[in-house]
């Protein structure tokens, strides 16, 4: 049993099932056997565990013993609850520099304000949902007409559909957060221009929409109304003929070196398990740092999932002010969940559960790693434009379409996801890199997993893996397809964050 077991702490009052475990099994570090089965990415104990002592994993808390947990036995959600997290945010005292490394590059497609795609899209935006079928028949129509399809440099025709958008208030902070992901999609270095559909009467209106000034820096924007229009088959050919003229321009872009400083990353992670924290989160941690040591961005999200980590990012916090603001944004979701009737520990859910994973504590301990060691340069609400380069955070839900339209209306041009149960999903406009937690479920599921972190398992460094990540997101980034693109994943994972009541 010497490979059935591994401890990730030197504190760790506890280690993991590498493998499933029978009753009477005796792994490597154990003079008795066990009294139970464990599964595989479970967690057992190495001693003995009182009830209300603090169960330990990455040296970390992840909860408190809620009976008394014999050696070996199994520890889950039978005997192991929420404890208090660390409120030690020491803010700042871990920001350290890392030493910069001379960017690489990338073929992207360069815009007029400087930022630099991985793709070149043509949107067909809504503001809200009444006018979500014209877009899709809009962009239906696009992909057949001759034309259109024979253009050089566009990677086709998106239309961004969602429920929102009307029977809401439109002067609360649900309203200015669609408003802000609407604009930021509008603004994506992935689109190379936007066709704004409304319907007519809505809540959120076209003109407040656009706003005084250009929504797009490069001007390749048009915008209509079906009312004003003249109903739906009017709508369509209208914005047929207007996809043309923008087209032309769209495709005179072409890809251009450019250095990946350019690029801005989403670091995502969903169907979690036990074997996240180990191997793909700390690899895709070990990619984001060599990408921001040469000048790039990584974003990390899902607020929910680090809840009781928020203490390490803190500590790499550059100033006070931006420690200050991810602690704010813990506390606003404190009372969210609150007034809504949630808790923050609604989370893992079933399928997190099924693989290993108990509390809230232990997921977000493992869902940090994605984020590596670079300090934390700044932190954004959702869907809030990104100004600054390095590691950053963006607030959102944890639930990961959401999470990713956030990050993409940020700017994120490209998203690597990690997952350990197999999520499948991509994100159009920017392509999606799958990582594989395990080799058990990457070979069962090699069809949309585009690399396998499980082999870290079997003694590949994780040095190693982050570089192999960064090769593929460079490669991603300038043209080559993700697994999710050739499946045709992203046209219905477009969830803007619905705050406030549906009225």
């Amino acid at each position: 049993m010497a490979d059935a077991i591994i401890r990730l702490h030197a504190k760790d009052n506890l280690v993991i099932a590498l493998t499933d475990l029978p009753k009477g099994a005796v792994p490597e570090g154990f003079d008795t056997a066990i009294p139970g089965a464990v599964p595989r990415g479970h967690k057992l104990a190495t001693r003995a565990i009182a009830a209300g002592e603090t169960v330990l994993r990455y040296g970390q808390s992840i909860g408190q013993a809620t009976q008394d947990i014999p050696k070996g036995a199994h520890i889950h959600s039978h005997n192991l609850g929420m404890g208090p997290h660390s409120t030690d945010y020491a803010i700042g005292t871990e920001a350290t520099p890392l030493p910069s490394l001379t960017p690489l590059s990338f073929m992207g497609y360069p815009r007029s304000d400087g930022q630099v795609g991985t793709r070149n899209y043509i949107g067909i935006l809504t503001s809200v949902n009444c006018s979500g079928s014209v877009a899709r028949f809009i962009a239906e129509a696009a992909e057949k007409d001759p034309l259109l399809s024979s253009m050089p440099n566009i990677d086709g025709f998106v239309p961004i559909v969602h429920n929102s958008g009307c029977g809401m208030s439109g002067v609360n902070e649900g309203y200015d957060t669609l408003m802000r992901t609407l604009k930021g999609y509008a603004r994506n270095a992935n689109f190379g221009g936007i066709l704004l559909v409304g319907l007519g009467c809505e809540v959120l209106q076209v003109p407040d929409l656009v706003g005084q000034g250009r929504l797009r820096p490069d001007g390749n924007f048009r915008y209509m109304t079906i009312q004003g229009t003249g109903g739906t088959r009017a709508t369509i050919a209208k914005g047929l003929e207007v996809l043309r003229e923008m087209a032309e321009v769209a495709a005179k872009t072409a890809r251009t070196p450019a250095p990946v400083s350019k690029l801005i990353v989403g670091l995502q992670c969903g169907g979690s398990d036990g074997y996240s924290g180990i191997t793909a989160n700390p690899a895709l941690g070990a990619a984001s740092d060599l990408l921001v040591r040469m000048g790039g961005t990584t974003i990390l999200s899902e607020t929910p999932e680090i809840y009781g980590a928020e203490h390490l990012l803190t500590r790499r916090a550059v100033t006070s002010e931006v420690g200050e603001k991810l602690i704010s944004r813990i506390a606003w979701w404190e009372d969210y969940t609150m007034r809504n009737g949630g808790e923050m520990d609604n989370n893992p859910s079933p399928g997190n559960k099924r693989g290993g994973l108990t509390t809230i504590l232990e997921k977000s301990l493992g869902a940090v790693a994605k984020g590596g060691t670079a300090p934390l340069s700044a932190v954004y609400k959702f869907a809030e434009p990104i100004t600054e380069t390095g590691f950053v955070y963006m607030d959102s839900p944890g639930y990961d379409p959401c999470s990713v339209t956030g990050q993409i209306a940020s700017g994120a041009t490209l998203i690597v996801f990690t997952t350990g149960r197999g999520s499948v999903s991509g994100y159009k406009p920017s392509p999606c890199i799958k990582l594989a937690t395990n080799t058990e479920m990457y070979t069962r599921m090699a069809e949309d997993m585009d690399i396998n972190c499980g082999d870290i398992i079997d003694g590949v460094p994780i040095a190693t893996k982050g570089a192999e990540i960064l090769e593929k997101i460079i490669s991603v980034a300038s043209g080559a397809r993700t697994l999710s693109e050739d499946l045709g994943f992203g046209g219905a994972e477009f969830v803007p964050w619905q705050i406030g009541a549906v009225m």
